[in-house]
């Protein structure tokens, strides 16, 4: 894309990001919490532990990081967002994001976490509709134009 094209796109704001990411989180939980119950049983549910071992970890950590970079290097969106129908893009070319993004992007995230979620309620105040962690890996959250938001524009 470039600036002299009119885009028909439109960042996607907070309130679609927060469903998206309901979306997802629930099918995280759909396939971890059987796991979790089946491996540690009620300690599970009652633990105050903030790892219970190595199954923890594998479940709650790492495939939830795995999971989430594949589908944002085949698909430029997590299961949440394709029911928005939002992509992932970089911000300056409207292009897929490399892998060095995305891997900014997610971790990012945790920096958006910690401030009282500061981070991810930036999306709220954002002109292009940007998280901390989108401005981090330097990406933008798009979808088809639907209802007059502010056009995306790219510097290419």
């Amino acid at each position: 894309m470039n600036e002299q094209t009119e885009s028909k796109f439109e960042y996607v704001g907070f309130w679609a990001r927060v469903g998206a990411t309901l979306i997802d989180t629930i099918i995280i939980l759909m396939i971890s919490a059987p796991l979790m119950y089946m491996f540690y049983g009620d300690l599970y549910l009652y633990s105050d532990d903030f790892v219970l071992g190595f199954v923890d970890v594998i479940v709650n950590y790492i495939f939830p990081l795995v999971a989430v970079l594949i589908f944002w290097t085949y698909k430029s969106a997590t299961p949440g967002k394709m029911a928005i129908k939002a992509i992932i893009v970089d911000a300056d070319t409207g292009n897929r994001p490399t892998t060095k993004q995305y891997i900014i992007r997610y971790f990012g995230y945790f920096i958006s976490i910690f401030p009282l979620c500061l981070g991810l309620m930036w999306v709220g105040w954002d002109s292009k509709k940007q998280g901390w962690h989108d401005k981090l890996a330097k990406t933008v959250v798009i979808r088809p134009q639907n209802r007059g938001v502010e056009s995306v524009k790219f510097n290419v």
